[in-house]
């Protein structure tokens, strides 16, 4: 099982050494490791348009084999400036518009394509290569309005969903189940499971993992459930 996505899945090496955590960091302990492994190929400050760019998605897809998982969760960091600073961010939607910018660090162009194009590309070559995809919304941000906690469901996490229907590959809406919890156990309390407005601590990204060990336990004919303990 091959996990691609930002610091949420695995912030930096994976070890929590500045007590951040992602929850694929944790994922292997929920599977029976004698028959399935997990690779964490994440890499924190990544959007779904710069895993690519950057090469790291043309280093998971050779190891693709038949029969094996991808699961996909991006959205946190494909805001902002399309070609300044870290020059991260896609098009919002799932169209096939696109825009060609000048990168500020090189002079170099770039066509830049929409959040949906870019989940749609992972999807469609891994399962090119026989893989099981399952796409999921990103985790959510220690941010509330009164008590209830910010969701994606306007944006990232709608937008991944309708990629995942359009596809026909499962999704789970990590964001809405881990929000959940949070607004039961109250803002304040929640707040212990944030490192900062964005990543969490240990028990954040355990109760993330759970909350995606959930999701796949609640599709219907997922072969990935009979790999759980």
């Amino acid at each position: 099982m091959f996990l691609i996505g930002d610091s949420t899945v695995k912030c930096g090496n994976g070890d929590g050494n500045d007590g951040k955590w992602g929850w694929g960091s944790f994922f292997q302990n929920y599977f029976d490791t004698s028959r399935i492994t997990v690779e964490n190929c994440a890499l924190g400050g990544t959007s779904s348009r710069t895993y690519g760019n950057i090469g790291l998605w043309d280093r998971v897809l050779p190891a693709i084999r038949k029969g094996d998982y991808v699961l996909i969760d991006f959205g946190h960091n494909d805001g902002g400036p399309l070609n300044t600073g870290r020059a991260r961010a896609s098009l919002k939607g799932t169209g096939d518009e696109t825009q060609k910018v000048v990168m500020e660090r090189d002079g170099s162009t770039e066509e830049v394509h929409t959040f949906g194009y870019y989940i749609r590309q992972y999807i469609r070559q891994a399962k090119a290569k026989g893989a099981n995809v399952i796409v999921l919304s990103h985790t959510p941000g220690n941010r509330w309005t009164g008590n209830k906690m910010n969701r994606c469901d306007q944006t990232y996490g709608k937008w991944s969903e309708e990629v995942a229907r359009q596809e026909n590959v499962p999704f789970i809406d990590l964001n809405d189940r881990t929000a959940i919890k949070f607004e039961t156990m109250g803002k304040d309390k929640a707040a212990s499971y944030y490192a900062d407005s964005v990543h969490n601590t240990q028990e954040g990204a355990v109760l993330n993992a759970e909350s995606v060990v959930e999701g796949i336990r609640a599709l219907d004919n997922c072969s990935l459930k009979d790999y759980l303990k």
